[in-house]
């Protein structure tokens, strides 16, 4: 070949490479921001690729120099994992996006005996978005120079990014022995000075129980404010749940029912943000679809800052310790139930906890406890009753006298209770002072880590329902399941009701009925509730017989009939008040009214 072609080859080559650098069609712009695992950054980034991809390396370092600029070298890379692991977490780093890729509770597995991921690779996506005068950029897509150490706080790994224009970013992750907490802190310098950080974090939350329908309603995402606010998406909702949050958040967090996902901002916090769930279509692998953005404040932006993730147990008493607000991811009720459960059904668990290794014989000894300490509410429950009882022959004769008049009747029937100065209401009231118990235990049970996956008797898992026969169909509002110890509590509920009324002549009627069929409710409504509460509830009722019979040994109804006489002969010219008076004006107000519209009635009447 002569050296004119030579020559003419090489003025070809470099037109060519001239006009590809300069007459390149520009990349595709950036798809319009929606619901989907990639920022609007890493899209942008991304539809590069295919076409960069296709030309000669030094023609792609050229276009994407041309398109991303000081941030186009980062944008390459070969991925790393990095392991940080303790005895309780193993958490995995990735060089691409200095991101945390997943974590494994060491401790824990799911219902099925899987491994358990909070965070769970390919189903958790985080972006770190910034803008530049390129457009917007993922810190979080970018490529790493990963550096591992031990330090005095624990094992630690500083991926670190120097850009050619002098900007600097690190991302610094420490593990500390023995703890659920991954200290992050973010550093930044030479980075535009208005350029504010969106942190975006979303994620696939897989089941980890038995039951998808009941992890759903117990699965959601929550955050607390700096103003000392805890928030959280509704967890019954079936579709969307979003919600703006315009003011400083401390943190925010996925909330499953027996464990907890979130980030803490340690110095300062986190601008604003935005929640959201949604319950994904025809998929029972995942429970909800999560999404979290915060807008980190200007100084964070400007030069970092520091934070902390949490991949945990909804311990409460190691919850409450990690930040403010943060026990409040397990959940102990509303009002009082909260109040009840945090400082007394919780304290004497965990005591007992100590010395037992049997949560069977736990719950056991917690019904005892209880029941001890509400003894005195139940001796007057029952000298209640047992006045009434010991009337009953004076209430039968009001019946066969006054039965055809039901207010007349009423009316002698509170006569007779205020000669003999008892209140009729005296059986029950002191009963409906412990329901506030017996609802907080509706709480606690469910949401107690510490009895997942423990075993009693027939129950393989005191955390869920125990199933001894399995349907082949589902019964609405029951379920496809028999459980046992829901039957055994509905049958005590049944035997409780039925020596009450024996007890008792006060409940007639249609409340008669009632009482009854209120166990049968319960037998539906809490067929799919964990064991623990029902094996709670049945023996509950066992040792109220108990009490109902070692009293009964010890009360005379001759001597509580003779005291109603002497009771009579002190109130028979004393003048009637509180609430007995009160209730008798009520009955005859009530049998005045029903008189006057009887009359009323009478008059409209055509006369013959």
């Amino acid at each position: 070949m002569d050296k004119d072609k030579i020559t003419g080859l090489v003025l070809i080559s470099i037109l060519f490479m001239v006009y590809m650098f300069f007459f390149a069609p520009e990349p595709p712009a950036p798809a319009p921001q929606q619901q989907a695992p990639t920022s609007q950054a890493a899209d942008a980034q991304a539809s590069a690729q295919p076409a960069e991809a296709a030309l000669p390396d030094s023609l792609r370092q050229a276009q994407m120099s041309q398109r991303w600029g000081a941030y186009a070298a980062a944008m390459q890379g070969d991925e790393q994992e990095i392991v940080l692991e303790n005895e309780l977490v193993r958490i995995a780093l990735s060089s691409r996006g200095g991101i945390v890729k997943s974590v494994l509770l060491k401790e824990y597995k799911t219902y099925h005996q899987q491994p358990l991921y909070l965070v769970e690779e390919g189903k958790a996506q985080f972006s770190l978005q910034t803008q530049t005068e390129r457009g917007p950029i993922d810190l979080h897509s970018l490529y790493y120079s990963p550096q591992t150490r031990t330090t005095e706080a624990g094992q630690q790994v500083v991926f670190s990014l120097n850009l050619p224009n002098g900007a600097q970013v690190q991302h610094a992750y420490t593990l500390p022995a023995d703890s659920y907490q991954l200290q992050y802190d973010l550093k930044t310098s030479g980075m535009s000075q208005q350029a504010p950080l969106e942190y975006r974090w979303q994620q696939r939350l897989r089941n980890l129980e038995r039951d998808i329908d009941d992890s759903r309603t117990r699965t959601t995402l929550n955050y607390y404010t700096l103003g000392e606010d805890y928030e959280e998406l509704d967890r019954h909702t079936t579709g969307l749940e979003e919600e703006q949050i315009g003011e400083p958040i401390k943190w925010v967090g996925i909330n499953h029912r027996f464990f907890t996902a979130a980030l803490i901002a340690r110095d300062g916090s986190f601008s604003s943000g935005a929640i959201s769930a949604n319950i994904p279509a025809n998929d029972t692998s995942f429970v909800k679809h999560a999404d979290i953005r915060l807008q980190l404040s200007d100084s964070v932006a400007q030069a970092g800052g520091s934070f902390t993730y949490f991949f945990g147990p909804n311990n409460y008493y190691m919850l409450r310790k990690v930040t403010d607000g943060f026990g409040q991811n397990v959940h102990l009720g509303y009002f009082i139930l909260r109040p009840i459960n945090k400082w007394l059904i919780i304290p004497v668990f965990h005591f007992l906890e100590q010395f037992i290794s049997n949560y069977g014989i736990i719950i056991f000894l917690l019904v005892l406890f209880i029941k001890l300490l509400l003894f005195p509410l139940t001796y007057k429950s029952y000298m209640g009753m047992a006045k009434m009882r010991v009337l009953k022959p004076q209430i039968d004769e009001l019946k066969e006298k006054h039965g055809d008049d039901p207010m007349k009747m009423q009316q002698e029937q509170m006569k007779l209770y205020s000669q003999l100065g008892i209140n009729p209401i005296s059986g029950c009231l002191p009963m409906l002072l412990q329901m506030p118990i017996l609802f907080a235990m509706f709480y606690f049970f469910p949401n107690s880590i510490e009895l997942r996956q423990e075993q009693f008797l027939w129950a393989n898992d005191l955390s869920t329902y125990d199933s001894i026969v399995t349907l082949p169909f589902k019964i609405p509002f029951y379920g496809d399941h028999v459980s046992l110890f829901c039957l055994l509590m509905t049958v005590s509920t049944i035997i409780y009701t039925h020596r009450n009324q024996q007890m008792s002549a006060a409940v007639q009627g249609p409340m008669k009925t009632l009482s009854y069929i209120m166990p049968i409710t319960f037998l539906f409504f809490l067929n799919s509730f964990p064991a623990a509460l029902t094996y709670y509830y049945f023996v509950s009722n066992i040792v109220t017989f108990a009490q109902q019979d070692l009293i009964r040994r010890f009360v005379d109804d001759n001597k509580i009939l003779a005291m109603l006489e002497r009771n009579r002969l002190k109130n028979k010219d004393k003048k009637k008040g509180g609430f007995q008076a009160r209730l008798e004006e009520a009955l005859k107000a009530s049998q005045e009214a029903q008189r006057q519209q009887k009359d009323e009635k009478q008059a409209r009447k055509p006369k013959k």
